[in-house]
């Protein structure tokens, strides 16, 4: 099955010959590769560029593991590109399969690593060079830091709904429904069953991610890992922070002595399973302000079928799935994503009038146009509909404003403006954010 991953072969094609390296990163097994070595490299073929131009270097595979020598694959690309007329393309896979090696004229300096390798290589004139990595062993910000910006950065997600229902079609609210269950990773959409989709997905989990996690950040307190793990899979689209995991873990686990979990601890490894793209997070904004709090704030998993394989496909909440599918959304849309904070003078129950905050879901930004969005899986009656509008009234521009609920089909306007909109019909409408 040809998976469309149109978002991401139209930024590979519009950063063709631009001087720059081409870094695909993401969460692994979302499609990096096949982005790459099939999709980009038809839209080659079907340009007329010869085969024979494009230079593909697997370093997973045995038959390139020379090349996981830096000096070793700039030597080879050199002696098939170099004082050509042609135009040619590198793909290299797995980069962070690269050996460091002695610099063979100082073997004392510095040792060499993939970064002096395509550095080198990105002199050449007729050169283009992509490269993909397994998040955890290769950060965007490594990256970046290391070419010191020379090279472009393609951010690459899971399936997003559109991607998912162009791919299995039938009934969108079935589809939407096994989304929102096992998630868009591309590897699903080739299984032949449940059982096989769910086993899929744990194996993830304890196969890939934690092992590449543990053997990259050389994690001591592998239990402190996957405790932390296990909450923030339970509780995403929840205010927390490294203070309070550190809580629970050492009061609710009963942690003492020895086995008590340190707050910086915990810190770094939140930010371990961040760096990995496992999680995101959401930081809360002050509209009136302009000012950033610093805790707490919510994490959002990057693939929800990996997050509810990680808690056994128990707490199928909707309102915290379809939080998630839509923050996750804003984010493939390139979207800058905060939660919005406004105060409301209210009397309390002694009759005295307090600043009260209310929460915005999301505030998403492009281009430095702004749409505050609400999640609400249902808005039965007119109470809870004025619960989920209030924010909005005390934000004060002129900005759109949308309610995404789960319990209608058809788009309206209400009087205030404020468009109510279904969450499938918002999921297909790029249009609108």
């Amino acid at each position: 099955m040809e998976i469309k991953r149109d978002r991401y072969l139209n930024k590979l094609i519009s950063f063709m010959w631009d001087g720059q390296v081409k870094v695909i990163t993401g969460i692994r097994r979302c499609g990096k590769s096949y982005s790459l070595r099939t999709l980009f490299r038809n839209y080659l073929l079907s340009q007329g560029v010869p085969a024979e131009q494009i230079l593909s270097i697997e370093l997973d595979l045995a038959r390139d593991i020379r090349y996981r020598n830096p000096l070793e694959l700039a030597s080879h690309v050199r002696s098939l590109a170099e004082g050509r007329a042609e135009q040619f393309y590198l793909f290299v896979d797995e980069i962070q399969m690269s050996d460091e090696v002695p610099n063979p004229y100082n073997p004392d300096g510095r040792r060499i690593t993939f970064y002096d390798a395509l550095n080198d290589l990105k002199s050449l004139p007729n050169l283009d060079i992509y490269v993909t990595g397994s998040n955890s062993k290769m950060l965007s910000s490594d990256i970046l830091t290391e070419f010191r910006g020379r090279s472009d950065e393609i951010r690459m997600h899971p399936l997003s709904f559109a991607e998912f229902y162009a791919a299995t079609g039938g009934d969108k609210y079935e589809a939407f429904e096994n989304y929102a269950f096992f998630g868009g990773m591309p590897l699903i959409l080739s299984r032949p069953n449940d059982s096989a989709k769910m086993a899929y997905l744990q194996s993830l989990f304890s196969e890939v991610y934690l092992k590449d996690i543990v053997e990259r950040k050389k994690i001591k307190r592998e239990d402190v890992l996957s405790a932390i793990l296990d909450l923030l899979c339970s509780s995403v689209g929840s205010l927390t922070n490294p203070s309070n995991i550190t809580n629970t873990l050492n009061t609710k686990q009963r942690r003492s002595g020895e086995n008590t979990v340190a707050n910086n601890t915990v810190k770094a490894y939140m930010d371990y399973l961040s760096g990995a793209y496992l999680f995101s997070e959401c930081r809360r904004f002050d509209v009136k302000r302009k000012d950033y709090f610093n805790y707490p704030n919510k994490y959002y998993c990057e693939d929800l079928g990996l997050r509810n394989a990680r808690i056994g496909f128990r707490q199928q909440e909707m309102t915290h799935i379809m939080e998630n599918i839509i923050y996750n959304e804003l984010i493939i849309r390139e979207c800058a994503v905060d939660i919005g904070i406004v105060y409301s003078n209210e009397k309390n129950k002694n009759g005295k009038t307090a600043a009260v905050a209310r929460e915005i879901d999301f505030i998403a930004t492009v281009g430095g146009k702004k749409t505050y969005i609400q999640s609400a899986y249902a808005l039965p009656d007119e109470k809870k509909a004025e619960t989920e509008n209030k924010p909005f009234s005390l934000i004060g521009d002129s900005f759109p404003k949308i309610i995404v609920r789960h319990d209608i089909r058809k788009r309206w306007y209400d009087e205030n403006g404020i468009l109510n909109i279904g969450i499938i019909d918002f999921l297909l409408d790029e249009s609108i954010v």
